[in-house]
């Protein structure tokens, strides 16, 4: 007699959904209403259900997750406890930024957002900053508003980045750069100024003025550690466009120089590297077709994409005293697409 198979929840991995007898069967009929096969959930097939209404930005509500679920469980929605999360599960290390200040960009949402909670639930300090000013205020009501302080600022204008430091006060034990754009693929021969100089606005410039800004701090203090947001673009040639390619093998060149400069003075940095990650970010507007062309063969061959959650996990360990004898490292957080 075969075993009855397990409830499954948002909870549930999508692959133990394809997995499940009526779990596939209702993902099927809700991707053909949209004109999808179960093909298209490949990258995401070891995430949550429920990441996908974060990743849709919008065009997944979450009634749609809750309707699935109660639907393959005879319309009664089963407690986690009846189906615990399968895979990765975060493990929060107490005490462990205990009593440090640590400046996150980008801290709204996406992999900002889930680095400041991760810090602040180790006991953390957290100055967020990002452009998103309710964003910011939900973040800070949600950790407590005595671990977060938030600051609406655009990283590009460096009075932004003068309020940042200052918020932060004389002590600066570690910064992560994560905020960033992309581009829209295109080639050298169709990239715009105005492309290249918005990418490189961001993606270096703003990060280059806070890292100077807050390195005065750490250099007073004699340690402090910094972590900044490369990219698999930063590691290989197709996997964007030429402005985000060059914007993060730039950082790349900053950390290592960087590292090197303060290494005698105990500050370290590094760089981390994501590949695909459920965060909703993505180009606004048309995509190049040349560069869409030419890299979609090998943007296929990604692996199963990350969580932002997976992202903070990396960053914190680089940030923390566990990443004690590691500095000028460009550790790829891809899930192995870096060795294809």
């Amino acid at each position: 007699m075969a075993d009855t198979p397990k409830p499954i929840t948002a909870a549930s991995a999508v692959g133990d959904w394809l997995k499940h007898p009526e779990g596939a069967a209702a993902l099927r009929e809700f991707l053909a209403a949209g004109g999808f096969d179960e093909t298209v959930l490949a990258p995401v097939s070891s995430l949550p259900l429920q990441q996908l209404v974060t990743m849709s930005q919008g065009r997944l509500p979450q009634s749609v997750v809750d309707d699935l679920v109660a639907t393959v469980n005879g319309g009664v929605m089963p407690t986690e406890d009846a189906a615990p999360a399968t895979g990765w599960r975060e493990r929060v290390v107490e005490g462990r930024f205990e009593g440090r200040t640590i400046v996150v960009t980008g801290a709204a949402s996406g992999i900002g957002r889930a680095t400041a909670s991760r810090i602040v639930r180790e006991g953390g300090r957290v100055i967020a900053a990002d452009l998103a000013e309710e964003r910011l205020t939900a973040l800070a009501a949600e950790l407590g508003e005595e671990s977060v302080v938030s600051v609406a600022a655009d990283i590009v204008r460096g009075e932004d980045v003068d309020r940042i430091v200052a918020a932060a006060g004389p002590r600066i034990d570690g910064l992560a750069n994560i905020a960033g754009i992309v581009d829209d693929f295109s080639p050298l021969h169709e990239v715009s100024d105005e492309l290249w100089r918005r990418v490189f606005a961001v993606n270096v410039d703003g990060m280059f003025r806070l890292t100077r800004a807050v390195l005065p701090s750490m250099l007073e203090a004699g340690s402090g550690s910094i972590v900044n947001v490369a990219s698999e673009a930063a590691l290989r040639g197709n996997a964007a466009g030429a402005a985000y390619t060059a914007s993060k093998h730039a950082v790349v060149g900053i950390t290592r120089n960087a590292a090197f400069m303060y290494g005698p003075h105990g500050i370290r940095v590094n760089a981390v590297a994501p590949g695909g990650v459920a965060t909703g970010m993505g180009a606004d507007g048309r995509t190049s077709e040349f560069g869409r062309g030419r890299t979609g063969d090998f943007l296929r061959l990604i692996p199963p994409v990350a969580t932002a959650e997976h992202l903070a996990a990396s960053i914190t360990f680089l940030l923390s005293d566990d990443g004690v004898n590691i500095s000028g490292a460009v550790l790829p957080s891809d899930g192995g697409w870096s060795v294809q």
